[in-house]
């Protein structure tokens, strides 16, 4: 298990965790390795690891390492 934070929040992951893991977990819905959603809808959602942007390309390659802070920031419509 590996201690994180996701969002602010303290979290415990399993060690083979990928970013698209927690994202998918996050909004809910059923992701492909490649971070698109599996229903062909539009996700509207970007992750920072350690501040750094994480291309959706690379969720699905890129592992959660205990320490890391991740940030899954999701667009919402509205005024």
């Amino acid at each position: 298990m590996s201690a994180i934070t996701l969002n602010g929040a303290p979290r415990v992951v399993p060690e083979d965790t990928t970013v698209v893991d927690l994202v998918a977990e996050t909004v809910g819905r059923a992701l492909g390795p490649d971070g698109h959603p599996v229903d062909g809808g539009r996700l509207g959602v970007a992750v920072a690891v350690d501040a750094a942007v994480v291309p959706r390309s690379r969720w699905g390659r890129t592992p959660v390492a205990e320490g890391q802070s991740i940030e899954i920031i999701t667009a919402v419509q509205g005024g």
